[in-house]
């Protein structure tokens, strides 16, 4: 039975990656940071199949512990401070999690067992302000917030150990995606909530940003089977992770009211407090290599997956429970 260790376990794509590795008979480490407010909603329904340890990106002893403990074969770094709008406010942070928190992820790796392979969760953010459309594994980063430059700080340092010691180290360079386990901070899950509270009486508006922003938006479920087609390889090398298709927030909102059948335009506000100092306009990925190399391609469409999200918060909201 092989052991994956996933930091960032509660969130979106640990949870759906701790399914998909539990699936493949894997024994399951995750990794969880000690906070005031602990929340295993994500993961309540596999928590008694998983192992559960306390650790932080920011302590490095903690990693090696668990390294030294648990003995994985696969570690996936998918804790972050992940939300980009809270990284303008909280920069330093962002840069000792997001970015330094690799070094000691991979530095941990080197002293333990450098057999260890691990997946870095990189991020279409890095494109930032793009110089080529689609962008690809050879496009040069642009990064438009500290959260970016952090999540480029992540990436590099994983190439220089993987040139400098031989490490099976990847980055998976994932593009937007999106579920119904989505954070309600991010503007795809606040828009399928709030359109099922709007449909359902329980408030008149939504204020948004930019609403002519666009992303390449795909299914987390998808994505974490890329993250692992990538440890599966001999050889270590990078990926971009998307659908190949771009869409605007208007064109989210479209498909979202619609399937409610509301017209947005009747209840959307545009806000100044959600608009970033610097925007990134237009990204949109070309997953080729993926699919040359891993065989991997989305299941899931872009209005397959809107409509997945709009139809559980409205489950959501009339059983009563609390969206998170």
């Amino acid at each position: 039975m092989p052991t994956a260790l996933i930091t960032g376990v509660t969130g979106q794509d640990g949870s759906y990656l701790a399914e998909f590795l539990l699936a493949r008979g894997y024994r399951v480490v995750g990794m969880v940071r000690r906070t005031s407010t602990i929340n295993f909603h994500r993961i309540a329904h596999i928590q008694d199949k998983i192992e559960l340890v306390p650790g932080d990106l920011s302590d490095q002893i903690s990693l090696i512990r668990i390294l030294e403990e648990y003995k994985p074969d696969e570690v996936y770094n998918l804790a972050a401070q992940s939300f980009v709008q809270t990284s303008w406010n909280q920069p330093v942070f962002t840069g000792d999690v997001t970015a330094l928190g690799v070094t000691r992820v991979l530095d941990a790796i080197r002293i333990v067992d450098p057999a260890i392979r691990l997946y870095q969760a990189s991020s279409s953010e890095m494109f930032g302000k793009v110089v080529e459309v689609p962008q690809k594994e050879t496009t040069p980063f642009y990064p438009r917030s500290p959260y970016g430059v952090a999540k480029v700080y992540g990436h590099w340092i994983t190439v220089n150990y993987r040139e400098s010691y031989d490490l099976h180290a990847t980055s998976g360079i994932l593009f937007n995606h999106e579920s119904p386990r989505r954070g309600l901070e991010f503007v795809t899950r606040k828009i399928t909530h709030q359109a099922a509270r709007i449909k359902l009486g329980l408030v008149g508006e939504l204020r948004l940003g930019n609403l002519d922003a666009r992303r390449d938006w795909g299914f987390a479920g998808d994505y974490v089977r890329a993250m692992w087609l990538m440890l599966q390889r001999d050889t270590p090398e990078d990926y971009v992770i998307a659908t190949g298709e771009t869409h605007s927030v208007e064109q989210f909102l479209d498909v979202a009211f619609g399937h409610l059948d509301m017209d947005w335009r009747e209840y959307v506000v545009q806000d100044e407090r959600f608009m970033r100092p610097a925007e990134v306009d237009l990204l949109v990925g070309d997953p080729s290599k993926a699919g040359r190399d891993l065989g991997w391609e989305p299941a899931v469409s872009f209005v397959e997956l809107v409509k997945m999200m709009v139809d559980a918060d409205l489950k959501l909201i009339r059983n009563g429970e609390i969206a998170v």
